[in-house]
C-alpha cells in the first residue's frame, strides 16, 4: 500500500470509485461484548467479520486484495451499523478498521455517516479500533485519522497493545481514547508477578495519558478478578462470551461475581 497517496481522495459528486461498489463476496458480522466488571454491564459490542455461515475472519480477509481494501473497509462499517441497529443494540459499537484503508478521514467517513443516518444510529456511539498497526508506515496519517475522528465525535481504540508493533512508541504520536491490552500480557496474570507488574505500569501510564484500558482475551474468572484488582475493570474475552453471529450475547450476572 503506497501511503504517500493518502492525500488523494477519489470521492467526486458524493461517490467514490474506490469505496462505493459492492465487494464480490458475502460476509457478515459477529458481536462480542466488552464489559465493565465493576459496573456489571456491557459497555461496547465489538463487530467482528465472519463468513455468512460463520466462517472465520481469516477466510474472509484472505479474499481482500489491495484493490478491494477500501470497498471492504466501507462495507464492513456499513454492515456493522446496519446489524447493530437491527439487533436493537443500545451500547456503543466498536468497528475495526485499517488506517491504510482511509485516504482522507472526512471524505472516507461519509458512507459511514450516511448509513448511520439511514438506520438512526447515533454517531456518538461509534468507536473505531485501529488494527494491524504494523502495516502502517505513515504515523502522521494515523494521527490525522484519530484527531479527525475525535473532532467528529467518535472515539478510537488501539488494538492489541503490547504485542508486536503496537507498542509504547505509538503513544509518542497517537492519542487514542482506549488501549486494548493484548492477551499475551493478560493471560494467567493472576499467577504471574511479571505480568502483574506490567499491568500496574500500564494502569499508571493510561491514567497519566488520560486513556482507558481494556483487557483483551480474558478467559478465566481468576484473570478477571486479578485485572479488576489491578485497576482494569473493562474487559473482553471468552470468559464473558464468545462472538455470536448476527446476535448480541447475553452476559450471565454470575460472571461478574
Amino acid at each position: 500500500m503506497n501511503t504517500s497517496e493518502h492525500h488523494h481522495c477519489a470521492r467526486v459528486d458524493g461517490r467514490c470509485n474506490r469505496c462505493d461498489t459492492p465487494v464480490p463476496f458475502a460476509f457478515t458480522m459477529a458481536f462480542q461484548p466488552i464489559v465493565d466488571v465493576a459496573a456489571r454491564r456491557v459497555v461496547y459490542y465489538e463487530a467482528l467479520v465472519r463468513g455468512p455461515g460463520g466462517e472465520s475472519a481469516g477466510s474472509i480477509l484472505g479474499k481482500v486484495t489491495d484493490d478491494l481494501l477500501y470497498r471492504f473497509d466501507q462495507a464492513c462499517r456499513i454492515k456493522a451499523i446496519e446489524l447493530a441497529s437491527a439487533l436493537g443494540m443500545q451500547e456503543r459499537l466498536s468497528i475495526n478498521f485499517l488506517p491504510n484503508a482511509v485516504y482522507e478521514p472526512e471524505a472516507c467517513i461519509q458512507a459511514t455517516l450516511e448509513a448511520s443516518r439511514r438506520v438512526g444510529w447515533p454517531t456518538e456511539r461509534l468507536n473505531f479500533e485501529i488494527t494491524e498497526t504494523e502495516r502502517v508506515k505513515d504515523r502522521q496519517h494515523m494521527r490525522n485519522i484519530i484527531e479527525s475522528y475525535r473532532a467528529m465525535g467518535f472515539t478510537t481504540s488501539l488494538d492489541d497493545f503490547g504485542n508486536g508493533y503496537a507498542n509504547l512508541d505509538l503513544l509518542t504520536d497517537l492519542r487514542p481514547d482506549t488501549l486494548k491490552v493484548d492477551r499475551e500480557i493478560v493471560m494467567d496474570c493472576n499467577n504471574n508477578k511479571r505480568r502483574q507488574a506490567i499491568l500496574r505500569s500500564l494502569v499508571a501510564l493510561a491514567d497519566t495519558l488520560g486513556t482507558q484500558l481494556v483487557a483483551e482475551g480474558v478467559e478465566t474468572r481468576e484473570e478477571s478478578r486479578c485485572l479488576l484488582a489491578l485497576g482494569i475493570p473493562v474487559q473482553q474475552g471468552y470468559y464473558f462470551a464468545r462472538p455470536q453471529l448476527e446476535a448480541l450475547p447475553v452476559i450471565d450476572d454470575a460472571l461478574y461475581d
